[in-house]
């Protein structure tokens, strides 16, 4: 089966801050910001959206197209990539921008302060899609440029390919018309229980008129798992257990990748839903978004542990 993950492709670019902001922001002052926090390390990791979804399929086997853009600095990344084995024709190289970068500082109490340059994001991925191979294809639209969201939308449903709409972070930039445009005729919204309230509030939608848009929505809970509502009711899906919980980021794509790998099996909706908690768990046992490792053996392994045969 063909997989088209479009989003985001960035460089997490991630700084500790050995104290608390707070004791370096003055309260009366804050009309007038001007600080500088000296942080102990650098660490720069490859991350995006639709960058961590196709890691996380690769390690489940698939071979997914990702349609993004990058910049005049994507050559590590591009090497992670062919690393990888992943098709790299999606990706459209913008040589004046930098590649996405989110600058992450954390401090002692766990408060973060990110900066992100959207870089070659700006600029539209506007891959041509093959319309004479589609057959069996499956897509996920992640939060990626705005307009290919949007576009791509239009289409899938113009060539009949189901999708996922996961607008995430890029719900905001968006706004109600586009948001409306991209979700209708959509396979499935995934989102989070927060960005789930806010389709809500942007669309003026609540889940039963969603429903008549989208056949499916899954909404994650973080640790409480997830929750699958379609036309017949919800089911709710628990999470699985990792071994150490290091670092949420990332966890979402993983699950993304774990449900489409499901799909591309034709597993039940709530089995394909725990192979993305499954693969969600090996994520936050890990600093960084794609740094966790598996074997095929090793995710069933960790899925029959924590939900049987």
């Amino acid at each position: 089966m063909r997989i088209y993950v479009s989003g985001s492709l960035a460089y997490d670019r991630i700084m500790d801050f050995p104290g608390k902001f707070s004791d370096h922001i003055l309260p009366d002052k804050i009309h007038m910001l001007n600080v500088c926090f000296v942080v102990n390390s650098l660490e720069e990791k490859f991350g995006g959206t639709a960058g961590n979804i196709a890691y996380s399929l690769a390690l489940l086997g698939e071979r997914p197209q990702i349609l993004s853009c990058a910049g005049k600095d994507f050559g590590p990344y591009e090497k992670w990539l062919r690393k990888l084995d992943l098709p790299l024709d999606g990706i459209r190289r913008i040589d004046e921008e930098f590649t996405a970068g989110a600058y992450i500082t954390t401090d002692q109490a766990d408060n973060q302060i990110t900066g992100f340059n959207p870089g070659a994001m700006k600029q539209r991925a506007d891959y041509h899609i093959d319309r004479s191979n589609l057959g069996g294809s499956l897509a996920i639209i992640s939060p990626g440029n705005v307009e290919d969201m949007v576009g791509y939308a239009k289409t899938y449903r113009e060539l009949n390919v189901p999708y996922i709409f996961d607008p995430g972070q890029q719900i905001p930039a968006l706004g109600p018309e586009r948001l409306k445009s991209a979700l209708a005729g959509a396979k499935m919204l995934v989102t989070n229980d927060y960005e789930l309230e806010m389709v809500m509030k942007d669309t003026g939608w609540d889940k039963q008129a969603l429903l008549e848009r989208t056949e499916t929505l899954i909404t994650t809970l973080g640790e409480k798992g997830s929750l699958i509502t379609d036309a017949t009711g919800q089911i709710e899906v628990p999470a699985a257990k990792a071994a150490k919980a290091a670092d949420p980021t990332g966890a979402g794509d993983a699950f993304r990748a774990g449900l489409i790998k499901g799909l591309v099996l034709a597993k039940p909706l709530p089995e394909a839903c725990r192979m993305g908690a499954t693969c969600a768990a090996f994520c936050v046992e890990r600093h960084g978004t794609q740094e966790h490792s598996f074997t095929l053996d090793h995710f069933w392994d960790r899925y029959n542990a924590n939900f049987g045969q």
